[in-house]
Parts: C-alpha cells; structure tokens; sequence
C-alpha cells in the first residue's frame, strides 16, 4: 500500500485506516486486528474488554465538562470480505492489502479495499486517539465476522454496553442518515450425487462465464447486474439439450453476500459436436452481452479444450440440478411500498460447487419483512425439494424497525444542515447492519449508521470517495459535540 495514503486528509482516520490494511482481516481470521485493537486500547489506558466470541470493547471517559450527556456507542466491525480477481496472487490471511490514490478515490490493486468497514473502524480509533475532540462518555464496539454470519453481533450480551446511542459507521453514502435495514437468511442445499464414467469417443471442455462486476448482494442486487452462476447454467441447459453435454464439475461465486462474478464448468461432449458447441457459445455470449449491454460491458463466455474428466457427475442429479438452478429466484423480488426506490426482498444464489459426490449451493435471502423473507424461504424451499436436493436454513437475523422519532436522528440532521448547508437523506438499507441484531440485546439504544461514499463493496472495484471520508469525520466529530445530556 503507499504510504502517501496516509498524508489525506484528515491525516488521523487514514493512518489507521493504513495499519488496517497492513493486517489480514477476512472473515473469520479476525485474531490479529483484534489483537491490535485491544493493544491499542490497553496503551492508552483505556478500559478494554474482550469478550467471549471475540468483540473487543474499548470504553473512554467523557472530556472535561461532557460527563452528564449521553454515553455513545461507535459501532464497527473487524473483518472485510476477501474478492480478488481470477488472475490476481493474494493471499488475504497473510497478504496486506495494496491500496492505491486513483484521483478522488482510493482503491486496492485487483481486490477489495477493505473500507467496508475499515474506515468506521479507524474513525472509531480516531476519536479514542484524540486528546483534543469534545465527548461525553465513549464505548466502541468491535465486532468480528459480520460479513459472513454476523456472529460477533450474535454473541454480544447483555449488561456489557452502558450506551444510550449507539452510531453505526457501516453505511456507504455520504450525505444520508439510516434508520433501518433488511434482515437475512442463509440457505444451504446440496445434492449427493454417482460419479459416471464418461463415455467413449468424448471431448472435454472448461465453459467459463467471467468479467461481470459482482457487487455487495444487498447494495447493488437493485443494479441488475448478471449473476455468473444463473447465466452458466443457462448455457449448461442449452449443452445439455442441444450437443448431449455431461457435466463433470462446476464451480461458481463465493461469498454468500457477493453476487457472483465468475463460474465455470467442466463438460464432456460427443465427438464430431465440437465447432456445433463452439458457435453456441458464440451465440449465448451474444445474447447475454446483448441483455446486460448497459450493467455488464466486459462479460465473457469462454470455451476451452481440456483434459478429460475422471467422471462425470449422474444424468439424473445433473438434470435435477440443471433445471433447479435455472429455477431458482434470484435478484429483486419485491421493492417496498412503504420506500419508493429501496429493495424489500431479495436473494443471491451465490454459490455453486460439486465435489466429491456433493453438489453445494449457497443463497442469502435479505428482507426488512421478516414474513416476505420466510415466504421466500418457503419458495426456495420448494424449488429445491420438488429436484430431490436437501435444503437447510440457518443464521436468520432480523432486520432494524425505523424509529422516526429518534432524538440522534434530530439531532444529526440539525449538525449536518448546520455544516453543509442541506437536510441529509434518512433513508433504510437493503443490507445486513448490525444494528438489528445489538438493537434486540439492548432494546432501549437509539441507533443510527452513516459513513462516507464507498462503490463496488464485496468486489475487487470497491473505492471509497476521498473528499466523503472528511465530510464523515467531521460530522462524527461536531456530533458527538452535541450528544444529548443524560435527563
């Protein structure tokens, strides 16, 4: 990463912003930033606290004179979502992240940035940092693993937090104030499957769908970019049914919260169907090129010979799976009535992978209906089944109620009119913020999420806007000037 990145302003976020990038933080391997921010804590002689999942609490006293207001809460979380791109060498759990100035923005060489949510993280240390700001009392909460299971909010306890406000700095607008997100679940379907031997006189193939931006599954699922694994299988079902193709293995998307931006497949095909295999590929990357123009320009369907398989996966399940996948909902299921342009419903099929006789298939169903997301659960549900596959739901949480008569929310829409001359967007998110699951442990916590402009999040496009990251800090800081007094 250059170091030049440190001298932005304002030099405070971006320095640590700096030490973050230096420490491999997927999800899940969070031990060395949480290592680090609890040193960070006990050399300041701040209160430190971890606790048994693995959040770190830092907990500083209010500056002279602020001791009667309001303890505040700065929420963040630890980990980052680990994209790269296919041609790209890095190792997430011990690479750091090189992150580069490209004219107003900053953005990390072919992967993500980690600003999701590196810079709440580093405002948050910014301000326990600073000998100068004006506060009352501060807690921060750091919390592990949010981008893939959020279980540093689910293991948060009760009696921990003192806070009556709580700022979450996950958002990635500048400029808009949220009061409520959607809810999630996980589902996870599988199918077993016999391993064929492929016949004689076949010639293998690698099918590779690539070159589509992804994006964060919840921010960006409204843009209507392609889906590498629905337009795979889209193909695979023509190759089935036109050239005889055998699937022998497929391998499509990642991360539960990424839409999927490549996948491709291993298929055998009888000989003498080669150049017949050969313009329809040509064919389909026509027509999804032609459908996507506008969301997806750099989008390629690629064949390449390749050495046959040891075997092929059973036509029946192939069929099962073919025809479930090309079925699966997937993308925008509903806006909502009540937030003209905001998404209510929606899932990602986000993963696709056979091995050794299983096939594993991944989805994250958002909604701020907790019913709608349960109603498509139950589509979900009967799709996969009506094919024979087994299907498990797991890590529901819910989403985050707007409370409209929130005093935080007065009160920074007050600040931010004060410092930019206009009313700020209160808006709700299609995304997973912590803030409903800290919100059912501390039920009382008056709670609101901003941040500074970041593009692309969960993908090697992820950028955070330069100018954004002042204009967020120093709205944190004329706020916590202003944080109500305790009645």
């Amino acid at each position: 990463m250059g170091k030049e990145i440190k001298d932005l302003n304002p030099a405070t976020i971006w320095n640590f912003f700096y030490d973050l990038s230096q420490i491999p933080r997927p999800s899940k391997k969070e031990a060395k930033v949480a290592d680090y921010v609890k040193k960070f804590g006990e050399d300041r002689g701040l209160e430190t606290i971890v606790d048994r999942v693995g959040n770190v609490i830092l907990k500083k006293p209010a500056t002279s004179g602020m001791e009667n207001h309001k303890v505040t809460l700065l929420q963040g979380h630890l980990d980052m979502v680990p994209q790269k791109n296919s041609d790209k060498k890095h190792d997430f759990e011990n690479d750091p992240i090189e992150a580069f100035i490209d004219g107003e923005w900053v953005r990390a060489k072919d992967t993500t940035l980690g600003a999701d949510n590196g810079i709440g993280v580093a405002a948050a240390l910014a301000v326990l940092d600073s000998e100068d700001l004006v506060h009352g009392p501060i807690e921060a909460l750091f919390t592990i693993d949010e981008e893939t299971g959020m279980t540093g909010a689910f293991g948060l306890e009760k009696g921990v937090l003192e806070a009556d406000i709580m700022l979450n700095m996950d958002s990635e607008d500048e400029g808009e104030l949220y009061v409520g997100c959607a809810g999630g679940m996980d589902a996870n379907i599988s199918y077993h499957y016999k391993e064929m031997p492929v016949p004689a006189g076949c010639l293998a193939f690698r099918v590779s769908l690539s070159g589509l931006k992804g994006g964060h599954s919840g921010l960006d699922i409204v843009l209507g970019r392609g889906n590498a694994n629905k337009l795979l299988f889209r193909f695979l079902k023509h190759a089935v049914n036109e050239h005889k193709a055998g699937l022998a293995h497929v391998d499509g998307g990642g991360l539960r919260n990424a839409i999927p931006r490549e996948a491709e497949a291993i298929i055998v095909i009888p000989q003498g169907k080669e150049n017949e295999l050969k313009s329809s590929i040509q064919k389909y990357e026509a027509i999804y090129k032609y459908e996507l123009s506008a969301v997806e320009p750099d989008l390629e369907l690629d064949l390449q010979k390749t050495d046959l398989p040891g075997n092929l996966i059973d036509n029946d399940t192939q069929n099962r799976l073919i025809n479930s996948i090309i079925a699966c909902p997937n993308g925008v299921i509903r806006m909502s009535n009540s937030m003209p342009g905001l998404v209510e419903t929606s899932t990602n099929l986000a993963s696709v992978n056979s091995q050794k006789g299983e096939i594993t298939i991944k989805c994250l169903m958002r909604s701020s209906v907790d019913s709608s997301r349960d109603e498509l659960a139950g589509m979900m549900e009967s799709v996969f089944k009506l094919a024979g596959a087994d299907v498990v739901f797991d890590g529901a949480y819910p989403g985050w109620k707007p409370n409209m008569d929130s005093e935080i929310l007065e009160v920074m829409k007050k600040v931010y009119k004060e410092l930019y001359g206009k009313t700020p967007e209160v808006k709700a998110i299609h995304a997973g913020l912590e803030c409903g699951l800290i919100g059912g442990v501390y039920p009382d916590m008056d709670m609101i999420s901003f941040g500074p402009t970041i593009r692309n999040p969960h993908s090697p496009d992820e950028k955070v806007h330069i100018e954004s990251v002042n204009k967020f800090w120093v709205l944190l800081v004329e706020t916590l000037k202003n944080i109500p007094v305790k009645q």
